[in-house]
């Protein structure tokens, strides 16, 4: 089969390599899906980058944990009903030498979920991580229903889909940061009812403006380090901070803020989840997508041999939306 791999980390022009590998063939309790779609996270990049990783954890990787596909062999124990049946992947890469930068991926059967028709696969090639964590920042600590929002990057993989699950879930007001009035045109589009450019305006300030002085419930922020005081100033009391990046691995808190507005802090990551709460995002997602409810914001797609070019693209931060590749 095709495929990108790395062999050591670094850039992704010296180590991306794109070549033959054998094709993999499903274990019992295993699927294998040809691939049409792999998406390209920020977190496969940082990992590709070496970024808190001190040793590879396999001599040879296949990058990339989210793909769309079509399964055209099952392992024993699997039903051979599902040959044939178009689906999306998650946490393909995950502590897993090979993930959807290929023709084919093999994973246990409940990390391939049906892809319903009215789908493409580049949408199906970005719900593994950007949906899936959108979803749970939102599900989890009781959920949002009646709750005023911020979403920070609202016009990014992630926020591009909470701002429309938080519609979906009954938050009555949500706020999105965004750097350009272009991007906040993309925010409103997925139902952000006021827009900041946080590039002109101070963020905390105009959330408070626009609540009447009083906060948001909820803030999903996407960089932690830089955001932490603004976050902080724009909580209502007893308000929930959730949390799935940041861009530097250290940053500082200050305890009075925290304590006295009583936060709930929720940090996590989408590769961890409880079972329970993966499983509740999956199903409550795939209502929305087969009820064809879900925007999808698909900003570039390549073909599987320019994945260096995928990579640099989404490290460059200048990308709005999700990045694919087209595996051919």
């Amino acid at each position: 089969m095709r495929a990108a791999f790395y062999e050591r980390t670094g850039e992704a022009g010296e180590v991306l390599r794109y070549g033959e590998l054998p094709d993999p063939e499903p274990s019992p309790g295993e699927v294998r899906i040809q691939l049409h779609r792999s998406g390209v996270n920020p977190s496969d990049v940082k990992q590709r980058a070496g970024r808190g990783v001190s040793t590879m954890p396999f001599p040879r990787i296949v990058p990339h944990s989210d793909g769309a596909g079509v399964i055209d062999a099952v392992g024993t124990g699997v039903d051979a009903k599902r040959i044939g049946q178009r689906v999306w992947t998650w946490n393909a890469a995950y502590k897993r030498p090979n993930g959807t930068a290929a023709q084919y991926v093999t994973l246990p059967q409940g990390q391939a979920v049906e892809l319903p028709d009215c789908v493409s696969d580049d949408a199906g090639a970005c719900l593994g991580i950007p949906a899936l964590t959108a979803l749970h920042a939102l599900l989890t600590d009781g959920g949002i229903a009646g709750q005023r929002v911020l979403v920070a990057g609202g016009a990014g993989a992630v926020g591009y889909y909470a701002i429309q699950f938080a519609r979906l879930l009954g938050a009555v007001d949500v706020i999105a940061s965004v750097s350009s009035a272009e991007k906040g045109a993309l925010a409103r589009d997925a139902g952000a009812t006021h827009c900041i450019n946080y590039r002109t305006d101070p963020v905390a300030d105009a959330v408070l403006e626009a609540t009447r002085g009083e906060g948001v419930d909820r803030v999903i922020e996407v960089d932690v380090a830089s955001n932490a005081q603004s976050n902080l100033k724009a909580l209502a009391e007893g308000g929930t901070w959730v949390v799935y990046g940041s861009r530097e691995r250290e940053f500082t808190l200050p305890f009075l803020p925290l304590i006295d507005r009583a936060v709930l802090a929720r940090f996590f990551s989408v590769y961890r989840l409880a079972p329970t709460a993966r499983d509740s995002a999956i199903r409550l997602l795939q209502f929305w997508l087969r009820n064809d409810q879900v925007r999808h914001l698909i900003a570039e797609c390549y073909p599987l041999s320019e994945i260096t070019k995928a990579h640099n693209s989404v490290a460059s931060g200048a990308v709005t939306g999700n990045v694919v590749l087209a595996i051919g």
